[in-house]
This record gives structure tokens, C-alpha cells and sequence, in this order.
């Protein structure tokens, strides 16, 4: 006779429920990334019009213009910022996710392998008691 773990669909559900909360983290990071990665790219474009700033070759029209264009880059540094924090917080939410379903599931391998054990030691047990049967059948003495 095999083992069988009444539990099983569970612990395939929750295998389930772990995987998915892997996927909710690979993506999460995927989009922190990109968040980074926009942040650094409006930074560098921030450090390029502050030096064409100061350069000095701009006319007063056109300097006005550069300002407005600072301004506006200030912004959406402020906004990728933020964005950027919102990742960083979705990321940590989503390890903790994470962190239990793989607890759970981890708690459900366990018992299975617990019972697993009880079932073999069992089977065990009953093997040797049959042995010990059929020999002192064959082993009796005469009466």
C-alpha cells in the first residue's frame, strides 16, 4: 500500500497561492526598476540643462524658457521620487506575501512528511508483526 496525504489538494493549493505570490513580486521589482531607471534618467536630464544653465550662451527668451523646462523637470523629479517610494513599498509588501505563503506551504510539507513517516513506520510495524506471527506458527513447538 502507498502513501497518500488526505491533505494533499491543500497543500497543492497552497503551493498554488506561493507561486502566484512569486509572480507578484517578480513583478513589483520589475516595475521598481523602471521606476529607477526614469528617476535616473530625469536626474541626468536635470544635471544637463543646470550646466547648459551656466554656461551662459542663452539668450534672455530662451533662458526663460530653460527655466520653465528646470521647473518642470523639478516636478518630475518629485513625482518619480514618489513613484519610485510607492515601488519600493509594493516590493516589501509583496516579500512579506511572500514570506507567509511560503510559510504555509512550508508547514503543510512538514506534515505531510511527519504522517509520511507515521504511514512507513506503521506499515513497518505491521510487516514485523506478521513475520513474527507466521514464525512462531512455523516454529512452534510440538505439543
Amino acid at each position: 500500500m502507498s502513501f497518500k496525504f488526505n491533505m494533499q489538494k491543500v497543500l497543492d493549493y497552497r503551493e498554488q497561492l506561493e507561486e502566484e505570490a512569486k509572480v507578484r513580486l517578480a513583478k513589483a521589482r520589475q516595475q521598481l526598476i523602471q521606476a529607477r531607471e526614469r528617476l535616473d534618467a530625469l536626474l541626468d536630464d536635470l544635471e544637463e540643462a543646470e550646466k547648459k544653465a551656466r554656461s551662459g550662451l542663452m539668450q534672455n527668451a530662451e533662458y526663460w524658457l530653460h527655466e520653465q523646462y528646470v521647473k518642470g523637470l523639478r516636478g518630475d523629479i518629485a513625482q518619480a521620487r514618489l513613484q519610485s517610494r510607492m515601488c519600493e513599498q509594493l516590493v516589501e509588501e509583496a516579500r512579506r506575501y511572500l514570506a507567509a505563503r511560503a510559510i504555509d506551504r512550508k508547514m503543510l510539507d512538514k506534515l505531510k512528511e511527519r504522517k509520511k513517516i507515521q504511514f512507513v513506520r506503521s506499515e513497518q510495524k505491521q510487516e514485523q508483526n506478521f513475520n513474527d506471527e507466521i514464525a512462531t506458527i512455523r516454529y512452534k513447538a510440538p505439543a
